[in-house]
């Protein structure tokens, strides 16, 4: 079954047709969101080091939030960061700026429920994210030292809550595929979503927050991440044995692993320069060692304290 992948390109994060595009994507990928609608718009807000490159531009955030206020639904800005909270984070990446005068909520991806996992044990999934009509997955183009990629599919490990998520480094950290399968388990538990993919200024090298600028002018929009998420891979010449993703998907039969099955209405990968964009040959461990996860942990609770200052 063909999965349609929409890209174009972005000038760059001021480029005066942003918003346009960001909400044609949005349009030609099927988002449903409209009036009365609460739409949650889930950025990368990963840590509150190297912002401007490791999480969501607020350009595009603010665009897509346009886009979304036009049509009349109540838009939330949340995620769940590894360290701080979701309104910490969102404000040192200078979500507050970008949205002023928008009728935008901000927030963090809490309230976690117990999800129950394919492969056993549990996760804590945010009500939040649960609870919204429809989500707008909003991620950034990133490598990734531990999977390899961080798209539109890892993207959604942040509805997971706060310190589970290193919980689960630790707990399912020895198994690539186990890790993997516990990420898709957190997205079908997930409302209805449309991704947009910020590849404008991507990170290579090392990631997800250590990494490097590669200028790439990419934006892209599926109704079904794991089919953009493909169309990236293929476009840098990954293959599944290097991506425990897209392993995981096309274990699970999922629709859009093949990039035979793929469709470009708009742009195709071809048309944007991926040469020299630098993937770690090595996966580094899942699971962190003891003393860095407590580190870890306490370095996010004064981050939260502290109020992000």
């Amino acid at each position: 079954m063909t999965q349609s992948v929409y890209l174009d390109r972005v000038a760059g994060y001021g480029d005066p047709e942003l918003p346009a595009k960001a909400a044609a994507l949005l349009a030609a990928a099927g988002c449903p969101v409209g009036p009365g609608h609460t739409a949650l718009v889930k950025p990368n807000l990963v840590a509150p080091r190297n912002p401007a490159l490791s999480c969501s531009h607020p350009a595009v955030v603010r665009a897509v939030c346009l886009a979304l206020v036009e049509r009349g639904a109540r838009v939330v800005v949340a995620d769940s960061p590894a360290f701080g909270t979701g309104r910490i984070v969102a404000r040192l990446a200078g979500f507050e700026e970008a949205l002023a005068g928008l009728p935008v909520t901000i927030r963090s991806l809490d309230r976690p429920r117990r999800l129950a996992l394919s492969g056993g044990g549990h996760i804590g999934l945010s009500r939040v994210a649960e609870q919204a009509d429809h989500i707008v997955n909003l991620a950034r183009l990133k490598c990734h030292d531990q999977m390899g990629m961080t798209l539109c599919v890892k993207n959604f490990f942040g509805c997971v809550c706060g310190f589970r998520k290193s919980l689960a480094h630790q707990t399912l950290g020895k198994d690539y595929d186990r890790f993997a399968a516990m990420i898709l388990d957190v997205v079908a538990a997930l409302p209805p979503s449309t991704s947009i993919l910020d590849g404008v200024t991507a990170m290579h090298k090392a990631g997800p927050v250590g990494g490097e600028p590669f200028d790439l002018g990419l934006l892209g929009a599926s109704a079904n991440p794991v089919a953009l998420d493909t169309a990236i891979y293929a476009a840098l010449g990954l293959s599944p044995q290097r991506i425990p993703l897209w392993r995981a998907a096309m274990a699970r039969g999922l629709p859009g692993t093949d990039p035979a099955e793929l469709h470009f209405p708009v742009l195709s990968p071809n048309d944007f320069r991926f040469e020299g964009f630098v993937v770690k040959p090595e996966l580094a461990p899942l699971a962190f060692e003891a003393k860095r996860f407590v580190r870890g942990r306490l370095k996010s609770l004064m981050i939260t304290l502290r109020g992000g200052r």
